[in-house]
């Protein structure tokens, strides 16, 4: 037995947390009885209304211009391997593993709420796979972002029929081959199961709850990264003063100034007002203001991700209680369209003045330190190509930043009207993310090359980052090769190094 912690899914109580556990495969799934218990209350409803006719959309009609076409017989249950098989047509680069295990944990998660009526067999062998290390292959290309991801999640359902391909253990193999090496059969699906497994939000939702997590991790670093620049400018801290904040009282503003300040704890390299200068650069002096928006930002995303973690996404919905069937637009991805966007927006704004405090650090008319912080300018070109190279990537995120959400196009003769490109948001999202890292990596090794030359004790936190990026990296005392610097430097920022650097 796997001595891996085991997380319940209920369907009302899965924390972000715990799917980026279980998609680093740092975790199991198990399903409470409770929760089986419902599952098989809705199937019983399917069930009864097969066996009734009853005209209902997905069940026993066709599905999206084909909504008005009867379905009958035995055809009911080829109806749904059918929709597997042609909506599985993704296209490009398979999703990394992490976000095929997210994804596959988030569908359970929907399914075990009682509103799909798939068969408590079917749930549990997608369980299966994610226990066992079955990785669907999931091409990257292809979701509208509304009537569910279904292209991504029909690859996901391949592989449970025995069909598609999958990976185990790195490997990449059949379908079939992956089910057998790992003691499983194909299943045959049954009425509304194919439809219950891939309408709703569930890859755009795995994408994003991955990208908050990467997120959180630059926000926590853009802040003590931020504070080295500001000791290494001899910048005056005087403007996160907590009074300052509680006239503005945007959450973020306060805790982002709060953080500063507790990074820059008994530092003898920053000044008061007045002594070299009266005030600072905005990308110093408003370092509350704009890291503070981003972290509201986060907050707001985190809480409408959440949600939708334990949302039912399925159509037509079940309601046992009430014996209704109401076919509806849950499957919709507005909500975490927008989320996507506009946390890249955010982000990407970290990178936008993370970008303008290197250039501080390395333009002597704006830093007092030498140029491009290398001593024997001229024969050495020192920082002067990383801000190049910050501005570049700031530049590309700048592009990746126009929101997705605001696109729309016709799908399925015009029945499916608008759609929300949330799983193009969310990927974007994950880009700009990872680029902001990078843009922070070189500010990281900027900011600690201009600490070099100058003297006093760091701040309590800048003293930890200092210390850490000189165990992987050295001052730099002439030129070398620096995309090994960097990426050094971004790996401990991917890493979470500087995380829990802080308060």
């Amino acid at each position: 037995m796997s001595s891996l912690p085991v997380v319940e899914l209920d369907g009302n109580t899965l924390h972000i947390e715990q799917v980026i556990c279980i998609a680093k495969s740092q975790s199991l799934i198990s399903i409470p009885e409770a929760a089986r218990e419902k599952v098989r209350h809705s199937r019983t409803m399917v069930e009864q209304m097969v066996s009734g006719q009853q005209v209902v959309y997905g069940i026993t009609t066709g599905f999206g211009k084909f909504s008005d076409v009867m379905i009958t017989g035995e055809d009911v249950t080829q109806l749904q391997e059918n929709l597997i098989m042609s909506h599985a047509c993704g296209m490009g680069e398979p999703y990394p593993v992490e976000v095929v295990r997210a994804m596959m944990t988030l569908r359970i998660n929907a399914l075990v709420k009682g509103y799909s009526g798939i068969r408590e067999e079917t749930l549990l062998h997608l369980v299966e796979l994610v226990n066992r290390g079955v990785h669907p292959i999931i091409p990257q290309q292809g979701s509208l972002g509304a009537s569910g991801d279904l292209a991504p999640l029909a690859h996901m359902v391949l592989v449970m029929l025995g069909k598609g391909e999958a990976e185990v253990n790195g490997k990449r193999m059949s379908g079939a081959e992956a089910l057998a090496l790992v003691g499983l059969n194909p299943i045959r699906l049954q009425a509304k199961e194919g439809l219950a497994l891939i309408n709703g939000t569930q890859a755009m939702t795995a994408l994003l709850c991955l990208a908050l997590d990467e997120a959180r991790t630059v926000m926590e670093t853009a802040e003590v990264v931020a504070a080295m620049t500001v000791e290494a400018l001899r910048g005056i801290p005087k403007a996160f003063d907590p009074q300052l904040h509680l006239v503005r009282p945007h959450p973020g503003q306060q805790e982002s100034a709060r953080r500063l300040l507790q990074h820059l704890q008994g530092s003898e390299r920053t000044t008061i007002q007045g002594e070299i200068r009266v005030q600072d650069a905005y990308s110093l002096r408003c370092l509350p203001q704009v890291h503070g928006a981003t972290r509201d930002t986060l907050e707001y995303v985190w809480t409408t991700v959440s949600r939708e973690c334990n949302s039912v996404t399925d159509n037509p919905v079940l309601f046992t209680e009430t014996g209704d069937v109401i076919s509806g637009g849950n499957f919709h991805g507005q909500p975490m369209a927008f989320a996507a966007d506009f946390l890249a927006i955010a982000i990407a704004e970290l990178g936008n003045i993370s970008e303008r405090r290197t250039e501080r650090l390395v333009n002597p008319q704006l830093s007092g330190l030498p140029g491009f912080l290398t001593e024997n300018g001229g024969l050495h070109s020192g920082f002067m190509i990383t801000q190049y190279v910050a501005a570049s990537i700031v530049s590309e995120n700048k592009v990746l930043c126009h929101p997705a959400s605001v696109d729309s196009i016709p799908s399925s003769a015009n029945q499916e009207d608008h759609v929300s490109m949330g799983t193009t948001a969310a990927r974007k999202l994950r880009t700009v993310v990872a680029n902001t890292a990078k843009v922070l990596a070189i500010e990281y090794v900027a900011a600690a090359q201009a600490i070099e030359f100058g003297t006093g004790e760091l701040g309590s936190g800048t003293k930890r980052a200092y210390e850490l990026i000189r165990q992987v990296i050295p001052r730099l005392r002439e030129d070398r090769e620096m995309y090994l610097d960097l990426a050094k430097a971004e790996d401990l920022i991917r890493q979470g190094a500087l995380r829990g650097n802080g308060p």
